[in-house]
């Protein structure tokens, strides 16, 4: 949130900065040490809240006994939630991101129940964003039941001839992250010209994936940055990219139905290497050797108002400062530091196994693809707690 503040002042001009950042900045002062502020703050939030609500029809036609939604209020399911507060009705928050307890702070809505992936979650839920710490349960993440179960995964001839890989080649992986504060193409570069020039300890081949945002065409510095790596793939031997088909409207490119390209990438790569995404989890999941690659352009993006951040100065945050202390994985800041540990990994697949194990167990608790159920069997408790209570 840190690196979001600063992106805001450098966006805008100097009416905004007096007039809403510096107000602002103030502000987070206040929240950040007290916590009766931040509780003022989400019963203020109910104000807004339009009457009738925005959802009436549908609370009207379905009577639920309980709302539920993926984050207690950070996104525009606030006025979901608010509604179904106002009404009376339970409501709970299933965290499906990573970084979400750590990203975001203060609820947008009057939530009561949440059920996050891990001890290290409700930790940043409780202490963080002042939830009961009764409220809050550690049931796994259920998305990645389907990685335990092997149910996504393509066959490995199939997947190759998907993306015309060679079986004989080693396959390295990249996927692109953190788009919005710099760009990937120096990671990307350096690794197509390794696979390239064969100055790796096996013959490779790379498999770029793009990000959601490299498929937009505004702001025209994510266009540019995937013309750039179709170049590559065109310039380079053994360099190929993931073409995604567009889900349609404002859905992007990537979804549910991903999951087949995104498990077998994982599983049949040599090596996975990203910034800090949330595939560092995934990946150990399959439990493939990974690299997060901080490779920077000097200055960033280099456009006027467009706000950059170092990808090396990443490190600290919290998901990522927990995969470099589990010793999961390998940073690389240069060049020569990505081929060094590319090649211990391709000599050596089973280096930092034990580590791998470990960080999954730290952060998702529950590998043995049963978490949906767990999830559930939580969700039936506390309607049934709860029907109890208005009986």
């Amino acid at each position: 949130m840190d690196s979001h503040i600063w992106e805001v002042w450098a966006e805008n001009g100097w009416k905004f900065r007096f007039g809403i950042w510096i107000p602002s900045a103030l502000m987070i002062l206040l929240l950040r040490n007290f916590s009766f502020a931040r509780k003022l703050l989400v019963r203020m939030q109910n104000r807004f809240t339009p009457s009738p609500g925005l959802y009436s029809d549908l609370f009207k036609k379905y009577q639920p006994d309980m709302v539920i939604a993926s984050t207690p209020g950070w996104r525009m399911d606030r006025y979901l939630l608010r509604e179904s507060a106002r009404r009376g009705i339970p409501n709970m928050t299933v965290i499906v991101g990573w970084d979400n307890s750590s990203s975001y702070n203060i609820s947008g809505a009057d939530v009561q129940w949440a059920t996050c992936w891990s001890e290290l979650q409700k930790e940043e839920l409780v202490k963080g964003s002042d939830w009961d710490p009764e409220h809050v349960h550690v049931g796994g993440i259920p998305s990645y039941d389907g990685y335990f179960r092997k149910q996504w995964l393509m066959p490995r001839d199939e997947y190759f001839k998907l993306h015309g890989l060679d079986p004989q080649r080693k396959l390295i992986s990249y996927a692109s992250s953190f788009v919005h504060f710099a760009p990937n193409f120096p990671n990307i570069e350096a690794l197509a010209k390794l696979v390239s020039s064969d100055s790796l300890a096996e013959p490779s081949q790379l498999l770029i994936r793009l990000h959601p945002s490299h498929f937009q065409d505004k702001p025209k510095i994510f266009a540019d940055e995937r013309a750039q790596v179709f170049e590559l793939e065109k310039k380079y031997p053994h360099v190929h990219v993931v073409q995604p088909v567009a889900l349609g409207g404002s859905l992007g490119y990537y979804g549910g139905e991903d999951m087949d390209e995104k498990s077998s990438m994982m599983a049949y790569s040599d090596v996975v290497v990203t910034v800090y995404s949330t595939m560092l989890v995934e990946t150990a999941v399959h439990d493939t050797p990974m690299i997060a690659a901080t490779i920077d352009t000097p200055g960033g993006w280099n456009k006027p108002k467009k706000f950059s951040l170092s990808l090396k100065e990443i490190g600290n945050w919290p998901t990522h400062k927990r995969f470099c202390d589990a010793r999961a994985g390998r940073v690389a800041a240069t060049d020569k530091e990505l081929r060094s540990m590319l090649n211990a990994y391709l000599k050596n697949p089973s280096l930092d196994y034990p580590e791998r194990r470990k960080f999954i167990e730290d952060e998702i608790t529950f590998t043995d693809g049963t978490s949906g159920r767990r999830t559930a069997e939580f969700i039936l408790k506390v309607l049934e707690k709860t029907g109890r209570e208005e009986r």
